[in-house]
């Protein structure tokens, strides 16, 4: 190695030189995004079959859709829920499953049962990814425009300029409902011509005709002829002729008021109180988040919306993603600084600062060329990586540095070539080391679900790092060093003499107490640290994904199920009193009857986004507690859940919302109903346990229309003819379209609104026999009230409810513990099974993975140290020093706080292999053909204090800045940094002096030198 770094050291800087030009080329290029492209095994199916209730919905439409999807190759579970005209099914597959085929497979056994559906049955199949959730959401809102002119603008001026933006998915248009033209027909004036709402839909449906009749080929010229009578304004529409008669044609205008309208719905949203239209850009999976932001407000300032339209933003993830990067930024560069300062504090030489210095944003350019040549781009875990690689990277420096400056302190290298044979020293070692941190993500690439999805990225930014790390160390620092240290870098290194005199008498004092006794000295602390692991391991708290203050969070709500739009408005009134009292409240939307992810969503429900100021503030969490007090004591008659925005996402693209969910199945309603409600209250008084839900959702009221068959035969009716007109009366026919522009504006027929306001009126309601002549509703029909309409949920084809909860000050863990034993106290009917979801059943999932990638970790080093040393007693010595540092993380994170969640227990599973790296740095220095004696254990900790003090100490301050969390987003790494941290403090003291005096009491070593 030594000759190939000579002969061809001009080559390999070289190489190197364009390796991290390349690499900072693709830093620029690369896509920036809030979390890694995850391929999440769900999708989701939304059905649309217009006014049906829910069991009639149930028992048509849902249940042959289940049985249709549930034989698609790969669905593991499916889920639905039913509502009045509505339903969503959810499928489920295994993780890994190809989700493009599965979408398509979905489609088409839904293709083949749709001839055997109920005549106007929609549907709509999603594919479940983040580009369902806007990463900018845009509100419009006006003093002078109304909801359906503002939505005109959305629609024709800034969906076609926003779609047109590099990496957006889609361009989505909420509130405000599309325009269309109202025909109120006078129904007395109609019943004199004898036309029935039907009759008229039906005369300006042929009324508005275009028609290719054939093509003409005349005098060198080819036509195509039409045959057109097209209806192009209201006054065609009023002109329209209906009938002829004695008198003359009647027209439409002569018994009809026709007026611009919007189509009827039943959602309302606004933007800070006032009506507005809100326009979701969603991203596609491969675009970058900045730059769509950046591209779509550069966008909106060139459009030239009129001056009365206020443009302002509701939800911007670039903010998020942007305080992640820089996060992580302030961490590579802080690090760096403090790196740096301990290197000057061990070796007091500026020259090995600035190599040092150099070699990192060499090696986390040549990163960003990895990453690009494998599709990925910045993330959160990605840059997450890099920034939990910056102490290893530094030490990989660091410890051939050290190696080559002791090496000149003693005399034995001079000169380049001289200081080229000293950095071979360490070429095995350095390898060794550097292997014994890659190993432990091996086990990783076997890890599905979220926390693979998750760490999967992290780990491949984190190899590469190393990887490049090992080959900067290897070659280009002793190139470096070789041509640019000199002796009186040797000379000043000794100025820290006296700090490194009184550190390693220390370290002799102590290895006298520990060394005197072995055997005593490892059991002691052995069993000592191994008891506190295990008391922390059963107190420290657990959870399934690290909380992170995103800026901003969704309330979703639920209004008095049946409530009338107007009424669940009033209450809605009431909380934005409080939302905007709230001083960390920026801005919020809200959305009634629609949700800002979609999904079924009823009149009486809805959600808000609510953005917080910047800055300093109290954190999100008391900010979101204190609204929710607020809200329950203030406003009584409504239902809310809180949760921020990525964690919604999560749960809504797992399937599993919220962080409890019990299940309940049985065949008999009545039963499981029952069951529900008093889960609910027992789990509502778990300590810690709040926006419970007991899952017994109800659509609404319905209004019952039975028609007498006598009475309606004697009228020449029969049920469908009376369900046509009644559909015509009260939520009107669609007669046709006019084309407008590019729009295409619908032409409602209707009763005009006094006819249809209240459920009274109904009877009064004129249906038009065959013969011309008019029946009173309540004539040949009975008119009730049904209240209650439940929704119906069902998982893989069997009935169940779910009662749902939510945490407030207390960990995941504990809090499940309780709701078991409160759930099994109950002693429900053995008719009702019980079964537990949620985030606690992917954290049980994670957890098992997790525990299986820490294991496999722990054999992988195991075996590269018996690899690299050939003894057992060796490995069985830095297995033991590994383990106690784990049982040190435990205990850290019992001490802070912080809980035991997917990160924290990779931060664990990492420690194995910072800690494999410190114990091959140790028996590196023991010289394997000479005995094993105390003196030489002792000695090798001597001259091997300085670099593992220097190593850990590295790794501990540029894990600092992310330990302390202070930035927004970083908090997705803070367990993770700290589980490293506190592992890397113990194993210090454990290499130094726990691993030796191991060796020594298992292997029988003595004063006297007895080999094994």
């Amino acid at each position: 190695m030594t000759r190939l770094l000579t002969n061809h050291a001009r080559a390999l800087l070289l190489a190197l030189v364009l390796l991290t030009a390349g690499g900072l080329l693709a830093a620029t290029r690369l896509p920036v995004s809030l979390f890694p492209p995850i391929d999440y095994p769900r999708v989701t199916v939304a059905i649309d079959a217009g006014e049906r209730d829910a069991a009639q919905m149930a028992a048509e439409i849902t249940r042959p859709m289940e049985i249709a999807l549930r034989a698609v190759p790969g669905v593991s579970h499916i889920r639905s829920t039913t509502s009045r005209g509505s339903a969503e099914v959810a499928l489920t597959f295994d993780w890994g499953h190809d989700m493009a085929a599965a979408t398509l497979a979905t489609q088409g056994a839904l293709a083949n049962l749709l001839t055997d559906l109920p005549p106007g049955t929609h549907f709509e199949v999603r594919r479940s990814d983040p580009t369902l959730f806007p990463v900018v959401g845009i509100a419009l809102t006006s003093r002078s425009l109304d909801s359906a002119a503002l939505r005109q603008i959305a629609e024709l001026t800034i969906r076609p300029a926003l779609t047109a933006v590099t990496g957006v998915a889609g361009v989505d248009v909420l509130g405000g409902g599309p325009r269309e033209f109202a025909v109120d027909v006078d129904p007395a004036r109609a019943q004199a011509i004898g036309l029935s709402l039907a009759d008229i839909a039906a005369a300006i449906g042929k009324a508005n005709d275009v028609r290719g009749v054939g093509k003409l080929e005349d005098r060198h010229r080819l036509y195509l002829v039409l045959a057109q009578s097209r209806i192009a304004a209201l006054a065609d529409l009023a002109a329209t002729p209906l009938k002829a008669g004695p008198t003359g044609v009647a027209t439409l205008g002569q018994i009809a008021t026709i007026h611009p309208s919007v189509e009827p719905s039943f959602i309302r949203v606004t933007s800070n109180g006032q009506p507005a239209v809100l326009i979701n850009i969603r991203q596609s999976l491969a675009g970058d988040t900045v730059k769509i932001v950046h591209e779509v407000e550069s966008r909106l300032k060139a459009i030239g919306l009129p001056p009365s339209v206020t443009v302002s933003t509701f939800y911007d993830q670039s903010e998020l993603v942007t305080g992640a990067a820089e996060a992580v930024r302030d961490a590579i560069l802080l690090g760096a600084v403090l790196a740096g300062l301990v290197l000057f504090a061990f070796l007091r030489s500026g020259r090995l600062m600035i190599m040092t210095g150099l070699m990192l944003p060499a090696v986390l350019a040549g990163t960003c060329l990895v990453l690009a040549s494998m599709g990925m781009g910045f993330d959160m875990m990605t840059l997450g990586g890099m920034a939990a690689a910056v102490g290893l990277v530094v030490d990989d420096a660091v410890v051939m540095l050290e190696h080559i400056m002791r090496r000149m302190q003693d005399g034995t290298a001079k000169g380049p070539e001289g200081l080229l044979h000293a950095s071979a020293e360490m070429g095995r070692p350095l390898i060794g080391s550097t292997l014994a941190t890659i190993v432990v993500f091996l086990p990783l690439a076997f890890i599905t679900g979220v926390t693979g999805g998750f760490f999967k990225p992290l780990a491949l930014t984190m190899v590469a790092a190393l990887g490049l790390s090992l080959v900067y160390s290897r070659l280009v620092i002793p190139l470096v060093a070789a041509r640019w240290l000199r002796d009186k870098d040797a000379k000043t290194a000794e100025r820290a003499g006296g700090f490194q005199l009184w550190l390693a008498r220390g370290y002799s004092r102590a290895g006298d107490r520990a060394f005197a006794r072995p055997a005593l000295f490892v059991a002691v602390l052995g069993i000592g640290m191994a008891a506190l692991g295990l008391a922390a391991w059963s107190q420290v708290p657990s959870g399934f994904m690290p909380a992170m203050d995103e800026g901003g969070f969704i309330l979703d709500y639920k209004a008095q199920s049946g409530a009338a739009l107007s009424d669940t408005d009033h209450l809605l009134q009431q909380v934005e009193a409080i939302i905007i009292a709230t001083p960390e409240v920026a801005s919020y939307s809200r959305r009634t009857g629609v949700q800002l992810g979609g999904g079924l969503t009823e009149a009486d429900e809805g959600d808000y986004f609510i953005r917080l100021r910047n800055g300093s503030r109290r954190p999100i969490d008391e900010v979101m507690s204190d609204i929710r007090r607020q809200i329950a004591t203030n406003v009584p008659g409504i239902e809310i859940e809180t949760a921020q925005l990525m964690e919604d996402l999560i749960g809504d693209l797992t399937a599993v919302p919220q962080p409890i969910e019990v299940k309940l199945f049985g065949d008999d309603p009545a039963s499981l109903e029952a069951a529900a409600r008093r889960v609910g209250e027992a789990v509502g008084k778990v300590d810690g346990v709040v926006e419970v839900v007991d899952g017994l959702r109800v659509a609404g009221d319905a209004l019952s229309i039975k028609l007498d068959p006598g009475s309606a035969a004697q009228h020449g009716l029969d049920p469908d003819a009376a369900a046509t007109q009644l559909e015509a009366l009260i939520g009107g026919t669609r007669a046709t379209q006019v084309r407008i522009g590019e729009q295409l504006v619908s032409v409602r027929v209707r009763t005009p609104e006094d006819l249809r306001r209240r459920a009274a009126d109904l009877g009064r309601m004129v249906l038009t026999a065959p013969d011309g002549h008019a029946v009173y509703l309540s004539q040949i029909a009975g008119i009730s009230v049904i209240a209650g309409q439940k929704q119906l949920t069902r998982e893989d084809l069997a009935p169940f409810i779910a009662v749902t909860a939510r945490l407030e000050g207390r960990d995941l863990g504990s809090a499940m513990k309780d709701v078991r034993a409160a759930v099994a106290g109950l002693q429900l009917p053995r008719t009702i099974r019980v079964d537990f979801g949620g985030l606690y059943a992917q954290q049980e999932r994670s957890f098992a993975d997790l525990s299986l990638v820490f294991a496999a970790a722990l054999l992988l080093a195991a075996l590269l140290l018996t690899f690299l040393f050939e003894r057992m007693v060796w490995t069985i010595a830095a297995i033991a020093t590994v383990l106690l540092s784990a049982a040190a993380v435990i205990c850290g994170l019992w001490l802070t706080g912080i809980e035991l969640d997917i990160s924290a227990l990779m931060g664990l599973t990492m420690v194995v292999g910072m800690v494999a790296e410190l114990v091959i740095f140790f028996l590196a220095e023991i010289d394997p053909a000479a005995p094993v004696t105390l003196e030489r254990l002792r000695e090798a900790g001597a001259r091997r204090l300085r670099p593992i003090l220097m190593s850990a100490l590295i790794a501990i301050l540029t894990l600092s800045p992310l330990a302390l969390g202070v930035s927004r987003g970083a908090g997705l790494q803070q367990p993770l940094a700290t589980a490293i941290i506190f592992g890397l403090l113990a194993a210090v003291p454990l290499v130094l002096l726990f691993l030796p005096a191991m060796i020594a009491a298992i292997g029988s070593v003595s004063l006297r030198g007895v080999q094994r």
